[in-house]
Order: C-alpha cells, then structure tokens, then sequence
C-alpha cells in the first residue's frame, strides 16, 4: 500500500492461487468514526454494498462520510484464496481485490448514489492500477449481492462509460460480478485514513459527473 506500489497485472489461475486458512484474519472490530460493529450481523433493513476502486484505505473513507452508512469496513474479494493475509493479495497470487464493504439503510440513501460515489471517487478505466499503485488488487471491482444490484451497476457503468467517452477517456474496465466471498483485512486497516490522517491516499476522480453527480476532480479524502 502506498506510493510507487507494483505487483503483477495477470490474474492467477483458480489452481495455481495460495491456498490461505480456514480461519477469519479478524474476528470483530468497532468502527473507529461510526462506533458499528464492522462485522456481522448488521441490522435486517441493511443491504450491502462491495467496491473495489484502488487503495482500499482512500476508498473506505469516501464511503463512511455518506449519509445512512452503518458501517463500512476493507478486505479482499474477488479471488481464490480464502481468509488471505495482506502480505499474500500483495503478490498477485490470491486472486483478490482490496474491497470496501458498504453496510447502509436503503431508507436513507440508494443504491444508486454509493454507485455514483463509486465511478466518480476514481478512475475506473486504467485496468489493474489506480494512480500510481499497479497490481490486480487495484483494479476497478463492483462485487453484487442481488439482481437489482446487478441491473443497477450495469446500467450506470453503461451511462458513465458514454459520459467518459465524451470527455476523452478510453473504456471503462470496471468488473461487475456476483460477491461469492468477503474476507476482513487485518485490523490496522480498518478505517486507516481516520487512525493515520496524514496517511497516503492516493485516490482522484475523473472530474467527469456520474448519472446523480456532479463530478469530482482531484483526491479529496486525504
């Protein structure tokens, strides 16, 4: 994590990834801003929400600022190992992305609008970086729990790519998949930007408006 930060730009075969444990990294947790539990069980009219858009420190921030979050928490997802440490996403060879978990009340806030804070807190057309970090575990990542979230992660990935296009950008390579597994990240990163304000964050927009948004231009959650 952190400037200048290179690891492989392939994906690992599912036979050749690390193998992890069978026992969770963290076992419970109180987010530090909001003073939830960062793990389950979360309250029965929650939903939540998976993104992947870079270093997961800048991008949780992004994410716990917005109105009707319950908490939010990072771990990896998207790959092969289960229950991997950071040292192993680091090498390429699990497979995961650095992932944000949403947890929010769809009484309070859409879907929709964490979709929007999503495309628009990075770029989501650089493939397997962001900034400065290169490697698999940066890539632009929607991890979906439902259909509905499903249709609505294609269609605004669909409206935005137009949006980009328009202003110069190449093609979107965000993936949309269903979530099979989430796996918590060591404690010291949970909410990491509030326990390290001056720490790196290395997140930037396109400055391009989402469908809802307004754009946003530069990183804004250091």
């Amino acid at each position: 994590m952190g400037l200048f930060s290179f690891h492989p730009v392939s994906l690992p075969e599912p036979d050749k990834a690390l193998p992890g444990r069978p026992d969770r990294i963290l076992q419970d947790g109180i987010h530090h801003v909001l003073g939830t539990r960062i793990v389950p069980p979360f309250p029965v009219e929650h939903e939540q929400a998976y993104f992947g858009m870079g270093c997961f420190w800048g991008a949780e921030k992004q994410f716990w600022t917005l109105p009707g979050i319950g908490t939010t928490a990072v771990g990896y997802a998207g790959g092969y190992t289960p229950n991997p440490t950071y040292e192993e996403v680091c090498t390429g060879q699990t497979g995961h992305a650095e992932v944000v978990l949403v947890d929010f009340d769809p009484a309070m806030t859409r879907y929709d609008s964490l979709l929007q804070q999503f495309f628009e807190g990075h770029d989501p057309t650089q493939g397997m970086r962001q900034g400065n970090d290169v490697g698999t575990q940066y890539r632009s990542i929607i991890l979906t729990t439902s259909p509905a979230q499903e249709e609505a992660a294609m269609r605004m990935r669909s409206e935005y790519a137009s949006a980009l296009r328009s202003h110069g950008y190449g093609d979107i390579t965000t993936v949309i998949a269903p979530l099979r597994d989430f796996f918590y990240a060591e404690a010291y990163h949970q909410q990491y930007l509030q326990t390290h304000p001056d720490g790196y964050c290395g997140h930037g927009g396109t400055g391009v408006a989402c469908p809802l948004g307004t754009g946003i231009s530069r990183s804004e959650y250091q």
